[in-house]
């Protein structure tokens, strides 16, 4: 049977709610499928708003690949703001997509994609708001499955109750095989229901099904065992990586907004992964081995790409952009392509060691020149061995130095604070890299208007890397060392003015590191949390950690754990960690060493241009590093 569009209980609300047009839907380049000519449909979810949701590429790949393919439908879905969401509570119109306003409930699958952990809130609004059960074990035949991926669905654990699956690594391929074992399913007439469904998903051990594993824990509050509880389901439930980028060059028709987005270009990823080893950097090791894009695909990808679209900037994304083996011909054969058009190219932030001029020049060509931004992450060159971010203040100050003379005159440098092993001056050293920076920018270009703008932010540790055994650095050493920072360079009158500084307080990272490095009995603090009216946590307006701390502790009241023990606490080598029967291909004696390095500040070397150094991945998961160069140039278009 159809399925009838909300629309019509949902278009009189619209006129009282901030920014209506993001429920829309109607964007260039959208779909809308029929509804009983699909055997399979997917709600994909991006849990925050629209303005922040719409942009991402992981949501728009899937939906447009799931799109493609006969007796498939997938439609998109986001976070409603809370004047929406009050609005629908009265008027009985439940969670809906934006592509053709039908009830999310009434999808087959539903697929959260989680960035971060700070949507987790969010998550139990669409449910509650969709009608289905918060809890998996209340959810019956009638309802979707609820299955949850990206970079955070490396530890579901803190929602695994609300978890019907979750799918680690890259999405391509196993979303389409997903839809598989669903419409063979379904087609055998639902044998088994519902359990039967997430047993066939659990067997093929590329999907995780928390149901079938059972924790159990030591007096002390660390996990004893993690155990499947189900025979024919795997112990350990490995990542998905994709080995040939080319073959899968999407989004080819990229989402073009109606309202104003965080993001309004089409993005092109010229290659996935990162070996450059920091450790701080859970994306750059959940998503090894290193794999790029060719020249050519890239190319071919920004024609359609503009040509589908119409917009007049083209970024070129990655971990890493700078180091794509082939980035100076893909600059230089993009801005010749490009130039005398509309169209501007862009690189996101780039490593101090992998940037020059040239490139830098390329993509100024179109005539609009930026600030640059790069990340030394650390304020000394002590921290910087720490967390192996290889750049030495010399060599910032001799890049910066480059731009400045090249009619550059703003940089931006980011930061963490609450690292491991850090102490006071490290942080204070950042006042003494911004000024030098500002220094060398007038020394280069004889003038007074150059600017350097300080952006720092909490360090969380997170699973799957050298650091997910560290303590996280407590908020109030944390705010005080950012306030004495604040302090040095508000009191410089030299330099001061020109050194802009911008920061988060320690407070969110805490609960950040709560949530990404949780286990199980953290899914009652975040119910409690989201019963209290935790809405958009990610938001500064929206965040409240004297909530969050509250719910901690009234939800942890009778267990052996609290707020502290799950983020300032270190871990010691053999505790069972809530993830560490997921594998993202780490060897997890290696991830121990690499940490003891750390704290004897060794450095290890990148293994795309070195011998490889055991981590695991490439032999754990039959993958390799694919790099060029292919030798291919990228020739401009006959006509624009």
């Amino acid at each position: 049977m159809p399925v009838e569009s909300l629309f019509a209980r949902l278009e009189p609300l619209l006129a009282r709610v901030n920014k209506p047009i993001q429920y829309v839907g109607g964007e260039l380049n959208s779909q809308i499928k029929d509804w009983d000519a699909a055997e399979v449909r997917w709600a994909l979810m991006y849990p925050d708003a629209y303005e922040v949701g719409l942009p991402n590429q992981g949501v728009q790949i899937l939906y447009e690949i799931l799109n493609e393919r006969d007796g498939v439908l997938a439609e998109r879905t986001y976070a409603v703001w809370p004047d929406m969401e009050r609005l629908m509570r009265e008027h009985g119109v439940p969670q809906f997509t934006v592509d053709a306003h039908r009830p999310v409930a009434a999808f087959d699958l539903l697929g959260v994609s989680f960035p971060t952990e700070l949507g987790y809130t969010n998550l139990l609004t669409a449910l509650d708001l969709a009608g289905i059960p918060l809890e998996a074990a209340d959810r019956t035949d009638e309802h979707p499955i609820v299955i949850a991926g990206g970079h955070a669905a490396f530890n579901p654990e803190p929602i695994a109750d609300f978890l019907d699956a979750a799918v680690l690594g890259d999405g391509e391929e196993i979303v389409l095989a997903i839809t598989e074992v669903v419409r063979e399913w379904k087609a055998e007439g639902r044998p088994g229901g519902r359990d039967e469904l997430l047993m066939r998903l659990a067997a093929s051990g590329g999907v995780y099904v928390p149901r079938f594993y059972d924790v159990t824990y030591l007096p002390d509050g660390r996990i004893q065992r993690v155990a499947p509880n189900r025979h024919g389901v795997p112990w350990r439930v490995a990542k998905h990586t994709v080995m040939d980028l080319d073959a899968w060059p999407y989004p080819k028709k990229p989402l073009v907004p109606l309202a104003e987005t965080v993001h309004e270009r089409y993005s092109v990823e010229i290659f996935r992964g990162c070996t450059r080893g920091c450790r701080f950097c859970q994306a750059g090791m959940i998503t090894r081995p290193v794999r790029e894009r060719s020249i050519t695909t890239i190319g071919e990808m920004v024609e359609g790409g503009l040509k589908e679209s119409g917009f007049q900037e083209v970024g070129l994304l990655s971990l890493s952009s700078a180091d794509h083996s082939e980035i100076g011909d893909i600059a230089k054969g993009l801005a010749d392509r490009y130039e005398g058009t509309n169209t501007s190219l862009s690189l996101p932030s780039t490593r101090v060691d992998a940037f020059n001029i040239t490139l830098a020049n390329e993509f100024s060509r179109g005539g609009r020149r930026s600030g640059l931004t790069f990340a030394p992450e650390g304020g000394s060159e002590r921290m910087r061995r720490v967390i192996n971010k290889m750049v030495s203040e010399e060599d910032l100050i001799r890049t910066v130095t480059t731009a400045y003379e090249n009619g550059w005159r703003q940089v931006k440098l980011y930061f963490m604070c609450g690292l491991p092993t850090e102490e006071d001056e490290d942080v204070l050293g950042i006042a003494d890299m911004a000024r030098r920076v500002i220094q060398a920018g007038r020394e280069a270009t004889g003038r007074r208007d150059i600017r350097c703008t300080v952006s720092i932010g909490g360090f969380v540790p997170k699973p799957h890397t050298p650091f997910q055994w560290a303590a996280q650095c407590d908020h109030e050493t944390v705010d005080r060392r950012l306030r004495a920072l604040k302090d040095v360079l508000r009191t410089d009158k030299e330099y001061g003015r020109s050194i802009g500084l911008r920061y988060h307080d320690g407070k969110p990272s805490i609960i950040e590191g709560l949530l990404s490095r949780g286990d199980r009995r953290v899914g009652k603090v975040i119910r409690a949390v989201w019963e209290d009216g935790g809405r958009f946590d990610g938001w500064s307006e929206h965040f409240s950690y004297e909530r969050w701390a509250a719910c901690a502790e009234k939800a942890l009241a009778d267990e052996p754990v609290d707020l502290d023990w799950y983020t300032t606490r270190e871990r010691d080598e053999v505790e069972v960690l809530p993830w560490d029967h997921l594998d993202a291909g780490l060897d997890r004696e290696w991830l121990w060493q690499d940490w003891q390095d750390a704290l004897s500040e060794v450095e290890v070397e990148d293994c795309r241009w070195t011998p490889c150094y055991d981590c695991g991945v490439c032999p754990t998961m039959g993958t390799e590093i694919q790099i060029g160069p292919t030798g291919r140039k990228l020739l401009p278009l006959s006509v624009v």
